[in-house]
Order: structure tokens, then sequence, then C-alpha cells
């Protein structure tokens, strides 16, 4: 990703907010920003990349909705003059250090909407992912995504852009917390392209779940899942060789692994699980925790992450938990109990189809040393995925399992 491109991505969130705050109507303000994100493709590449990113959006955007305001002759003479005495307003009176982000996803993630339009909303608004990358996020299609957005946009036009109280996070946390971490996980593997990871989208998700947790005075979920995500973006640099190219957890470098991340991490889960009623965001990033505890796949204690999942299937039962789990099986009681549990899942609605699952019952049957049931399963896994550096490895073990 090229520096343009990352600026634009961190910086679009950020002015997105700033003008819905200041002017509060979110549909008109979304579509000067993406206007104004199309002439900063255009002008950064050309001049460069201003001191003042966010600042710059701003303004751009802010004279897009001027231009459409005095178009729009239906609207009163005294909101355009009130309009007007608030506006153009000049890019360095915005800081780069303020941040509305986190107002900006809990008005997304407004009560009025669906879970799914909620979801949608905020990838959408605060993460910046694309319309095909939200798809692929939530498993549906982009028509459908397309008009979540649209309705949410509808519903919240007019809602107050302010925190909640403390009171009202309870009845939002859940919907925030699914968002951020699908904006992380999309980081994390994108769904598609040539790359791997998008850390630059993984760590504007952590940075939005840090300023939420401050925000909330640090809840157990919140905290469980700020735990996991710096536990996990801790590994990002050991995930990829230097072509890009996916080099899987039994081959990773682990010196490579951020180890005052993994403190911070790990810290805050032993906190965290100390505190009352445990979640599943504490449970995964107690998982993860046992994970970067090792020196290696064999020295990890795979008894303790087995029985992590299997109080995570009580607490939140899922088909990409019992994936999980399906790999700790395999690693304390052997290839053939594992693959027991994900050929459980083959009639699963969304991961029966999925390149994950298809990926994992390569390797378990590769583990069980049955080369023949591993390539077919990874041909089929290739198939199935769109991101380019997995392919690459699924085309490597594909060939590996040949000789």
């Amino acid at each position: 990703m090229s520096e343009v491109e990352a600026t634009i991505r961190a910086a679009a969130p950020r002015a997105l907010a700033a003008l819905v705050r200041r002017y509060d109507v979110f549909d008109q303000c979304e579509d000067a920003v993406q206007e104004a994100l199309l002439e900063a493709f255009v002008r950064w590449r050309e001049n460069g990349v201003p001191e003042q990113p966010t600042g710059w959006l701003i303004s751009v955007a802010t004279r897009r909705m001027m231009d459409g305001w005095r178009r729009d002759n239906a609207r009163r003479q005294r909101e355009l003059n009130d309009f007007f005495r608030a506006a153009d307003p000049d890019p360095e009176d915005y800081h780069e250090d303020s941040d509305d982000t986190v107002r900006l996803l809990v008005l997304c993630c407004h009560p009025a909407l669906t879970p799914a339009s909620q979801i949608a909303l905020t990838l959408r608004s605060v993460g910046g992912l694309t319309t095909a990358e939200v798809a692929a996020a939530l498993l549906v299609s982009e028509t459908t995504v397309a008009q979540r957005i649209s309705r949410a946009k509808r519903m919240i036009a007019g809602a107050r852009f302010e925190l909640p109280t403390a009171g009202e996070y309870d009845v939002r946390l859940r919907a925030v917390l699914q968002v951020l971490y699908l904006i992380f996980n999309e980081g994390h593997t994108a769904s598609g392209g040539s790359e791997l990871q998008r850390v630059d989208l993984a760590a504007e998700a952590l940075r939005i779940t840090r300023l939420l947790e401050q925000a909330v005075g640090g809840r157990g979920e919140v905290t469980g899942l700020l735990a996991l995500m710096i536990l996990t973006h801790a590994r990002r640099d050991a995930r990829t060789g230097p072509g890009g190219d996916l080099i899987p957890a039994d081959r990773q470098d682990r010196s490579r692994w951020y180890a005052d991340e993994i403190a911070e991490g790990t810290r805050l889960v032993e906190d965290v699980l100390r505190t009352g009623a445990v979640g599943p965001y504490q449970l995964e990033a107690a998982i993860a925790a046992v994970h970067s505890e090792a020196d290696s796949v064999e020295t990890t204690d795979w008894a303790q992450i087995a029985g992590l999942y299997k109080l995570l299937e009580r607490v939140d039962p899922s088909p990409m938990v019992t994936l999980g789990s399906a790999v700790a099986i395999a690693m304390t009681d052997g290839p053939d109990a594992g693959i027991a549990v994900v050929e459980g899942l083959a009639g699963d609605r969304y991961l029966g189809d999925h390149h994950r699952r298809l990926s994992v019952l390569a390797h378990l049957h590769e583990l069980a040393g049955r080369p023949d049931l591993a390539r077919a399963n990874y041909l089929a896994a290739l198939e199935r995925t769109r991101n380019t550096a997995e392919q690459n490895y699924l085309r490597e073990r594909i060939a590996h399992l040949i000789k």
C-alpha cells in the first residue's frame, strides 16, 4: 500500500467523524468525504501528502457540502446562512490528535439499526472497507451490504452525535465489539487481494479499540478484545516472508514476534480474567496468550488450549470456534479426532464450503499421513480463497504433496 493510500485510510474516518459532529447530517457528510477522497487520490499523488491530511479532507469535503447546499433551493435561507457561518474551515483548525472516531463508531451502532446494519455501516464508515470487503467479512452478497448501508444511513439521519451514558453502552457494546473484531480480522488476513495482511487496517481497529476502552473505563469484554488484538497483531512481521508469502505458525521465526506487545496483551488478559464473569473475547485472548508463551508449536500447551476452547464453546458457540477447537483436539488426541470435528462442520451453511475449513481439514489429513486426501482438500480450498498469499501457500502445499 502506498503512502497516499495508507494516509487516506487513516484520515478518512476521522474526517467523516469531525464533519458529522459539526453538521449532524451523516449521509451528506459521507458523500462529501467520498468526493474529497477522490480528489485526494489525484492531488496527493501529484503534490505529496499535506501536513494536515485530515484537515485537508475536512476542508475539501466542507466545500463540497456548501456547493450542494447552494444548489438546494428547497432549504430555508436561515439554515443556509447558519451553515455558511460555520463552514469553510481552515485545515489548520483541525488537530490530528483530536479524534471523534469513537463517537462515529457508537453512532454507526445506533440502537435503531439492526445488528447487521450496524456492522455493515461501521465497517464501511469507520473501517474504510469497500462494499466488497464488507460483504466478504459478513459472508453475504454485495447487494445485501449496499442495501443495509443505505437503509442505515437513512435511519440515523439526525441522530445525536455524542457518546451514550455508561448504562447505554451495555446495550450497544456487543455490536460495537463485533464490528471492531471484523475490521481487525480483515486487516489480519485480507479477504482478497495480493497481500495476506492489511497491517494499517488491523492497526486502525486496534487504535479504535484502545480509544473505546478509555471511553468506557476498561469493561471486561472491551479489555478482552483489546488484549486479543494486541496478542494477535504482535505476530504480524513473522506471518509473511520477504515476498509477502504466507508463513504458517509452525514455521514462523518467533523472535520476530513483538515481545513488548505480547507482554502487554498477556497482562491485560490476566488482569481482566480476575474481575468477574468471563466473556468470549477474554477466552479468545487467553488462547492467544497461551500460543504466545510457547517457543514452538511442539512446546505449546495444547491441553490448556483445548480446555479453553471447550469453555468458549459453552459461552459463545459458533462454527469458527469449533473449527479452532478441532486443531487443539488434533494436537492432544491425534489428527483423526480433529478430523472428526472438522467433518462435522461440513453441513454448516457458511463454513461448510469455506476455504478455512477445507484448509484445516487438509492440514489434519497431512498430519495423519493421507497425502491424497490432504491434496484434494488443499485444491478445494485453493478454488475458494481470493487472497493471493493464501493461494500461493496452498499451491506450495499441493506441490509438496505431489513430490
